[in-house]
């Protein structure tokens, strides 16, 4: 059991960090770009997001992968990947917003410095530690949506997740209630360690 699960700890992380970057580099991007597009296309994006936010990801997992027949890690991320940059976006809007109008932008601007020097020299490196405060809870949704979707049937084809840990402590809760106990010390473990290393991650 400990190699199970080792493996289903490594590979749950694995997932999380990938979807979490991914969605951290998207989103940044499109909310950076909407801010600075401002109009018609600075509300679509915001708009988006709130459409995006407003839908349940664990439920779109759900319809998605039921329609798989043996769903991977790669199915499982990429319907990840589809909500996770919303955030990220938002974030990254709304700090653009006030990053634009600032004194030192203006100023940058006033010297003669091109819209990619400004962007690259003021805005980006000002609001990236503020965007990535949001990897590590993003991190840790995913961990937990992975493990309740191996749960209910639909993780990854191979067998070995968290989720899959979870189901066999709950089916032998009786005779052995250490198998569930350790799975959901897992889970919980592997959550703690994605918030910490986002914590570090913003410093």
């Amino acid at each position: 059991m400990a190699a199970f699960l080792s493996a289903a700890e490594l590979r749950a992380i694995a997932l999380a960090v990938i979807v979490a970057t991914v969605g951290f580099v998207t989103g940044t991007t499109l909310g950076v770009a909407g801010a600075l597009a401002r109009g018609r296309i600075e509300r679509s994006v915001e708009r988006t997001c709130d459409l995006v936010q407003a839908f349940p990801s664990f439920l779109l997992a759900l319809v998605v992968l039921s329609a798989v027949r043996a769903p991977s890690r790669m199915h499982i991320g990429a319907v990840f990947v589809l909500t996770a940059w919303a955030p990220f976006a938002r974030l990254a809007l709304a700090q653009t917003r006030a990053l634009r109008v600032a004194a030192f932008v203006e100023a940058a601007k006033a010297i003669g410095q091109t819209s990619f020097g400004v962007l690259g020299r003021h805005i980006v490196p000002n609001l990236v530690g503020v965007v990535a405060v949001q990897l590590g809870s993003t991190a840790a949704a995913v961990v937990v949506s992975e493990a309740a979707l191996g749960f209910v049937g639909l993780g990854p084809a191979d067998g070995v997740s968290l989720g899959a840990l979870i189901d066999q402590g709950v089916a032998a809760m009786l005779r052995a209630p250490h198998v569930l106990v350790v799975a959901t010390a897992a889970v919980s473990a592997a959550n703690i360690s994605l918030l910490l290393a986002g914590r570090v991650v913003e410093r």
